[in-house]
């Protein structure tokens, strides 16, 4: 099994592993009418069905049915015959129903080997079960039978599925029960099938979801394993079947040989003398003469002795008691190594599922079907004690098909119905959130233009504000500095000595109270200055006035390197009487009322240019920066003569842009969701921060959970089922995002995220909730790609080149940690800003380092 999966086996052992592109199980919410037309599951008959699904739990409707005895001269003539009469058989049926002539739609269950590449398309490989039909193999079985309808006219009827009597009998379990993920059947022939992770089969080249395998296992034929069990009398069964040396597993399990096998041995036994008193009649000694129902009914406790004296009279035979009584042994011993085999391969299942999904106890229901199954006295218990005694650490539940497969078949049909009306209303609900290259070209335009007006002084959601930071570190920098870190719920003190050796940091973490970020502003400093002093004291630094930069991650208007006035709170933050002044002065106003210390504040400086600066050191080319984590802001250096109310022509000043807020004055509005409507609505800050409401982590969770509550109320995800657990605000974390898009979760982890998170799910849901997840934060990276593109456009053109190499410094949770944000970013600027060589470097610590060297920038340019 595991050699077929990944394409390296043998063809001698047989197992073929078949995708059946079957994705999902059912929900038992599938309703409608379905035709089904069953070939092959029960010898040489066809089956017409009128399956009626009602959707609700415990309402059945007993499916009408009709079988046809397929002719021999069909069975053994060319595939135009067999596929024709099929066609008659169908429009015979539909005529004697009246059930109308329009969109019907149609489950194909072909139970031969066939090798599928979609769900309504099928080759068939070999015929099995006595079928010879000329010009099949080879063939799509799917096309034969659409030609074939078509030329019988009359109806119009859309093959939906094509499957095979074991997957219909593993989808056709009660919802009840919960969904089967194995299916059985022990009928002419005999295969399995289960749900595989998509990613264990080379060729889906799938790493997402899971698809049902059809095992074909009727072809297992590995000497190493078949030859210690195989006798003399499946050797000659084989050697006079059809196909010799073909389907050896089968030949010993699968009904069509059950009494054959028991013949060969009958007559073995009476040439010795040990039965009949060594008698043989014509009839006994004529293949075929003994059937699966002889059998059954000679192994049958209730039917007594008198049931096989009359089946070997039938034969021409005189058996005495004792005769009759080592008969009934030989039927036992055949019938109860054809159940001891299947539990064996059954259990090769159960093992490949406990150790692909890595669980200690395996639960599982297996859907079983066929009339070896369903009418051998003994043949299910043996089975299911023999699973027992292999699998001990399994726990598995039989559920007998109730009509064959064929309620199986229709439900397949109904769940590609249901998952192909899903998937129409998934694609128009993230359609908006798929943004093309000319949308993404606009919002670099329009950014363009922001920023213009911003620079100009005119008015624009991008506030453009200078920094007053006039250059990037040179290298030369020296000394001892102290950062202060503050831009979220967590506040750093950081000692940064600048050698000649590199940059060395000590910081110590302190945590803002929720009652302090939205208490007093004096509060809040008050706050900041005792964390101040305690760094002091542990480092040894008390007395001592050091150089401080203070990191500020919050939309300031600066007047100078050491005045910012905030112009308003962010990311959760409400401290009062702090928005219009000076938080600098601020600042110092608490340390005055301390009177525990002396600090000489040197700059305030947000996150976006500290990670700048901080890469900068590392790099000169590094003249833009970005910050992508609870919120998101970016930076770059800008020609000083662009930059109106700040004096002066020549050199460079770094332009804060607060980009946050771009869209704030509705030009972003053609890109606008519902979903982030509803986001901005609930936020304490309605209609401000648009962009970083698209973008950054505080909000991307948010917008996917609004997106699952809207596909739960439409019935796609989580069967319609509205949890409490989703309609509570924040639950739905960024960081899940991150974990369920990383490319080394199978889906079961992915499942596993989400079930902490108290939904109940199937990997239909996961497989959902994933595509919200990458549609989100793929429009988050592009959107973001577009205002980089933007930006180092601005400064190629500044400087009149014809390509740009520049650097960009970037910081922030969710640009690091995000598997594909990163990627997404760069290759949307290569879209957008074709003449530009863009570097990105992930800051170390720009929000303390970059301060510091900041700091560090100002007191080397101060001695010059």
């Amino acid at each position: 099994m595991e050699q077929a999966l990944t394409g390296g086996a043998s063809p001698a052992s047989g197992v073929r592993m078949l995708p059946t592109y079957v994705g999902s199980t059912p929900h038992g919410n599938e309703q409608g009418n379905f035709v089904v037309l069953e070939l092959g599951a029960s010898g040489a008959s066809l089956r017409v069905l009128w399956v009626t699904l009602t959707g609700i739990k415990g309402q059945r409707v007993e499916p009408k049915s009709q079988e046809f005895v397929i002719p021999q001269e069909v069975v053994l003539g060319t595939g135009q015959q067999l596929f024709d009469f099929a066609a008659r058989c169908l429009s015979e049926f539909l005529d004697a129903h009246s059930v109308g002539s329009q969109g019907l739609q149609l489950g194909f269950n072909f139970s031969f080997p066939c090798h599928q590449t979609s769900l309504d398309r099928s080759t068939l490989i070999s015929w099995t079960k006595g079928f010879r039909c000329s010009g099949v193999e080879g063939q799509d079985v799917v096309q034969l039978l659409r030609e074939a309808i078509q030329r019988q006219g009359g109806y119009s009827i859309e093959v939906v599925a094509v499957v095979n009597d074991t997957v219909g009998t593993m989808m056709g379990c009660e919802p009840a029960v919960g969904p089967c993920e194995i299916g059985l059947v022990v009928d002419t022939g005999t295969n399995a099938c289960y749900m595989e992770e998509a990613r264990h089969v080379a060729v889906l080249d799938e790493d997402r979801g899971r698809t049902c395998i059809s095992i074909e296992w009727g072809s297992f034929n590995d000497d190493r394993a078949l030859g210690p069990v195989l006798t003399t009398f499946d050797h000659a069964l084989d050697h006079a079947s059809l196909n010799p040396g073909a389907q050896r597993f089968e030949k010993m399990i699968g009904g069509l040989y059950l009494g054959e096998l028991v013949r060969l041995v009958l007559v073995h036994l009476a040439q010795n003398r040990v039965l009949f008193g060594g008698y043989t009649s014509p009839a006994l000694l004529s293949q075929g003469s003994i059937l699966l129902e002889h059998v059954t009914e000679m192994e049958d406790p209730s039917s007594g002795v008198a049931r096989v004296h009359a089946i070997l009279q039938d034969l021409g035979l005189s058996p005495e008691t004792s005769d009759a009584e080592l008969v009934q042994r030989v039927c036992a011993a055949v019938c109860s190594r054809a159940a001891q085999l299947c539990a064996a391969a059954l259990v090769a299942i159960l093992s490949h599922l406990q150790h692909s999904r890595e669980q200690q106890t395996l639960q599982v229901a297996v859907a079983t079907g066929g009339r070896v199954l369903e009418r051998h006295p003994r043949f299910q218990s043996i089975l299911q004690e023999t699973v027992t005694l292999l699998a001990s650490e399994c726990d598995v539940s039989f559920v007998p098909s109730v009509d064959g497969g064929g309620r199986g078949v229709a439900m397949v049909t109904a769940v590609a119905a249901r998952l192909a009306y899903h998937r129409r209303l998934l694609e128009k609900t993230l359609a908006p959130f798929r943004l093309s290259c000319e949308q993404l070209a606009a919002v670099r335009t329009q950014m363009r233009d922001a920023m213009a007006k911003g620079l100009r002084g005119e008015p624009s959601s991008l506030r453009m504000l200078p920094t007053y930071i006039r250059a990037t570190p040179d290298g030369s920098e020296r000394g001892d500095f102290l950062a202060l870190d503050l831009g979220g719920t967590n506040f750093r003190v950081l000692l940064v000595r600048v050698t000649e050796g590199g940059v060395q940091i000590i910081n110590q973490i302190y945590s803002i109270p929720e009652s302090v970020a939205q208490g007093s502003g004096q509060k809040l400093f008050d706050h900041i200055v005792d964390c101040i002093v305690d760094f002091q004291e542990k480092q040894g630094l008390r007395g001592q006035s050091l150089p401080l930069g203070f990191t500020f991650s919050f939309p300031c208007k600066q007047l100078g390197l050491d005045q910012g006035i905030l112009l308003n709170w962010t990311k959760g933050f409400n401290a009062s009487g702090c928005e219009g002044q000076d938080v600098v002065y601020l600042l110092r106003e608490a340390i005055r009322r301390k009177q525990a210390m002396e600090l000489n504040v040197v700059a305030i400086v947000n996150d976006t240019v500290g990670t700048m600066m901080s890469c900068g050191y590392e790099d000169p080319r590094c003249e833009m920066g970005l910050i992508v984590g609870t919120g998101t802001n970016a930076c770059y250096m800008e020609e000083l003569r662009n930059v109106a109310g700040v004096p002066g022509d020549s050199g460079h000043m770094c332009i804060n842009m607060e980009w946050g807020a771009f869209g704030d004055d509705g030009s972003l509005g053609m890109l606008s969701t519902c979903f982030d409507e509803m986001v901005d609505q609930a936020s304490i800050n309605p209609g401000k921060q648009r962009f970083e409401k698209m973008i950054s982590g505080m909000y991307l969770g948010e917008i996917v959970r609004h997106i699952l509550l809207h596909l739960t109320s439409l019935g796609v995800l989580f069967r319609g089922q509205q949890t409490q657990r989703l309609q509570t605000r924040d639950i739905f974390k960024t960081k899940f995002l991150s974990e369920i898009e990383s490319d080394s979760l199978a889906l079961r982890q992915v499942r596993a995220i989400l079930e902490d998170l108290g939904l109940s799910l199937t990997s239909d849901d996961a497989l959902i909730v994933l595509e919200v997840c990458q549609a989100v934060s793929r429009r988050a990276a592009q959107l973001c790609g577009a205002g980089v593109a933007a930006v180092v456009e601005k400064i190629r053109e500044n400087r009149g080149l014809e390509e740009l190499t520049v650097s960009v410094g970037v910081d922030g949770t969710l640009y690091k940690v995000h598997p594909h944000f990163a990627s997404l970013v760069a290759a949307t600027v290569r879209e957008l800003a074709p003449r530009c060589v863009v570097t990105f470097l992930q800051s170390e610590d720009g929000s303390g380092k970059g301060a510091a060297l900041v700091t560090a920038v100002a007191c080397r340019l101060a001695r010059v």
